[in-house]
């Protein structure tokens, strides 16, 4: 049967469309960045924040394909997608609010315990609004439209990050908001930056429910005939492992490119505000409460948002560098760059000289974010989008649940207690990762639409 292209859509409604992601990311940098800062507070050591960082990898291995798969054949009034990032907002912005105050919750358990559970609660929620958004652009587009959709998805997940990652510093440096507290407890700048960041989860995610529609399956079964038909032979959940055993190739060979990005960029996360108040700032490990751990802190959410910032930035030249060259070539030099950046902060003393690094860093994470679904983007069936983006985010999971278990074993072990060697390993490890990708087989030689992915 034949296909019918789907209307085109104006320029406002593909940016409702996504614009929720911006909310999701606001969040989601606010946890990257001040994470291993609470629960270094609540009483985790150094070695042991990776382990803690482990609910994001894990949650995101288990729920991303499940939620995928469902997702690709959920129907309700509210739609096919827009459950699932609506029921996640609400929980995630939940764990935003708690997270910080665990300590006020002593009298039930450990803030620790509060605090890590806070974690997981948030990731879960995360992967569960997240997913759903990567299929909604590809459900409601026509194929010309998908890479100006993506484009304006990738710019707000920038947005948001930055927002997020910068809160805390504004509030402090700006608004007069305390940025030190007592022993075993997080200063107000951090809570009051939490407690937006779960009002604009919330907003973002509400304005992309009440006006985006989605197509109904009949509407769908018009515009695709064929790949509906084909959808409905098999609907069981079991289908999923049938679905990974079929992955294409080229999922398969960017395993190994994958693994050494979110390897590193895991560590990075983890290990960057230890690394940079223990080596830039010169304070001792135990130290997590004196106002220049504070502002060690408050820089590292700064940089974060100058990454993220930068990789909005660049994104949207992916495309014109991948057709003056290659999408390999690119992905190549970016992570390259990226490496780079993580390794000189080994040798930089100046905090404010760490802007540069992050500018290197920044251009790897907006090609990780884009080139390798690129790379992808002819080989994964438009019937079965939600799903193999959950599969594909299994070679994401993996490297950062091996940190995890093993990247504070390092650190102890190997690098002596001293976190900035995990950001030397991961720069390292960002090189390995350009040269593996020269590797991957791209049939495809003109860029596709590239779509944006974080973390977990």
């Amino acid at each position: 049967m034949k296909r019918i292209e789907k209307p085109t859509l104006s320029f406002w409604q593909i940016w409702n469309m996504s614009f929720g992601f911006l909310g999701i990311q606001f969040g989601f940098a606010l946890q990257n960045s001040n994470a291993s800062r609470i629960l270094q507070t609540f009483g985790a050591d150094v070695e042991h924040l990776s382990l803690f960082w482990l609910a994001a990898p894990i949650t995101g291995m288990i729920i991303q394909p499940i939620i995928g798969h469902y997702s690709d054949r959920t129907w309700t009034k509210l739609g096919r997608r827009r459950p699932y990032f609506l029921v996640g907002a609400l929980f995630a912005a939940f764990a935003l609010i708690i997270m910080p105050n665990a300590h006020l919750l002593a009298y039930l358990l450990p803030p620790i315990m509060i605090g890590a559970g806070m974690l997981m609660i948030m990731d879960a929620s995360f992967n569960v609004a997240m997913e759903p958004f990567r299929a909604l652009v590809a459900d409601n587009l026509p194929d010309k439209q998908r890479s100006l959709g993506f484009s304006i998805q990738t710019f707000l997940i920038g947005t948001g990050a930055v927002l997020g990652s910068w809160l805390p510093y504004l509030m402090s440096e700006y608004f007069g908001v305390s940025k030190i507290a007592a022993p075993g407890e997080i200063p107000d700048n951090v809570i009051f930056s939490f407690y937006v960041g779960a009002a604009t989860l919330v907003a973002t995610l509400l304005w992309t429910v009440f006006t985006t529609k989605e197509y109904t399956p009949e509407e769908l079964h018009h515009y695709d005939p064929v790949n509906i038909e084909i959808e409905n032979e098999k609907k069981g959940i079991l289908s999923i492992f049938t679905d990974f055993s079929n992955m294409p190739k080229a999922m398969k060979q960017l395993g190994l490119v994958q693994f050494f990005s979110w390897f590193a960029l895991f560590s990075m996360w983890v290990f960057s505000t230890p690394a940079i108040a223990q080596h830039v700032y010169k304070l001792m490990p135990d130290d997590t409460s004196s106002s220049t751990y504070a502002d060690a802190a408050n820089w590292v959410g700064i940089l974060f948002g100058i990454y993220n910032g930068v990789s909005a930035i660049y994104a949207l030249c992916l495309p014109r560098i991948a057709k003056l060259t290659s999408r390999k070539i690119t992905h190549a030099f970016s992570l390259v760059i990226g490496g780079i950046g993580l390794l000189s902060i080994y040798f930089i003393e100046d905090p404010n000289l760490l802007i540069l690094s992050m500018i290197g860093v920044g251009l790897a994470w907006g090609s990780i974010l884009a080139m390798p679904y690129a790379i992808l983007s002819s080989s994964i069936p438009a019937r079965k989008m939600g799903v193999y983006m959950g599969i594909f985010n299994f070679f994401i999971t993996l490297p950062q649940i091996i940190n995890g278990f093993f990247g504070g074993i390092i650190v102890k072990e190997i690098f002596g207690g001293q976190a900035i060697f995990a950001l030397v390993m991961a720069g390292v490890l960002m090189i390995a990762a350009a040269i593996s990708v020269l590797y991957v087989q791209d049939e495809e030689n003109s860029m596709k639409s590239p779509i944006a992915k974080i973390t977990d």
